[in-house]
């Protein structure tokens, strides 16, 4: 049974005057502990790059970088097909970004977490999560990686002593093998189903699959999805069933 847990949820996916989730990130961001701040390839722009790194400062929550795909059109869950360094530049040049408006807030990095298509890359394709995990070690070996528990950067990670911080995704279905099912379109959830799946997961370390197998999931933090439908009525049935549960919501 966990007596505390991180919980996670990506920020600033709008692009000017564009938002995502009608605007919500002011309502979410009180309820997390860490949040993903998207950098400009899959969504994002400078300026709301720095807003949502203020309002985080506010809330005392914890901003890591989320980079994706160069996709805005398709909000960075097609997949694109590129060589493992090209797309590790584009990693790094997102977590430049970021950074440095970071540091102009008087703000560090807490964390990196991929977006989309293209975290779901790194999960399967070891040749770039190798890459990766090589380019990293470089600017930022101090800096977690937020990902899937038993994932291929998981595992690259962990071979190059970068830390991890592995997550479960209270949003997204879970397949027999413990790994999320990757959608595009994004479905509703009930917010107090959404709840019990974290109760159970925090409570027993399982998760029921798609076919309604009993999983096994090991976990530091919990993921919750600001662009989808009633994003913030889940995080406040989250919030509230964890309190009931005598858990503690922190950063990892």
């Amino acid at each position: 049974m966990k007596t505390c847990i991180d919980l996670n949820a990506d920020m600033g996916e709008g692009f000017g005057c564009w938002s995502i989730g009608q605007g919500i990130d002011a309502s979410i961001m009180p309820l997390i502990s860490s949040a993903n701040i998207a950098a400009g390839f899959h969504a994002g722009d400078p300026t709301t790059m720095r807003q949502c790194l203020r309002r985080a400062a506010v809330h005392n929550v914890n901003v890591g970088v989320h980079p994706g795909f160069r996709d805005l059109v398709g909000f960075g869950r097609r997949h694109i097909e590129a060589a493992p360094d090209e797309l590790v530049n584009d990693v790094l040049y997102q977590l430049g970004a970021l950074r440095e408006l970071a540091h102009g807030e008087g703000l560090v990095l807490h964390h990196l977490k991929l977006h989309g298509a293209l975290f779901m890359h790194a999960a399967k394709d070891k040749p770039f999560a190798a890459a990766l995990c090589e380019g990293l070690a470089c600017v930022a070996s101090d800096l977690p990686i937020y990902c899937l528990a038993g994932s291929a950067l998981d595992l690259e990670a962990e071979q190059r002593c970068l830390p991890r911080v592995h997550e479960f995704y209270a949003d997204r279905d879970y397949d027999d093998t413990g790994s999320i099912v990757f959608i595009r379109k994004i479905v509703p959830r009930d917010p107090m189903e959404v709840a019990e799946k974290v109760a159970l997961a925090c409570r027993e370390g399982r998760v029921i699959s798609v076919t309604g197998t009993s999983v096994p999931v090991s976990f530091d933090s919990i993921c919750i999805h600001s662009d989808t439908p009633g994003a913030l009525e889940i995080l406040k049935a989250v919030r509230h069933r964890l309190n009931e549960e005598g858990v503690h919501v922190r950063a990892a």
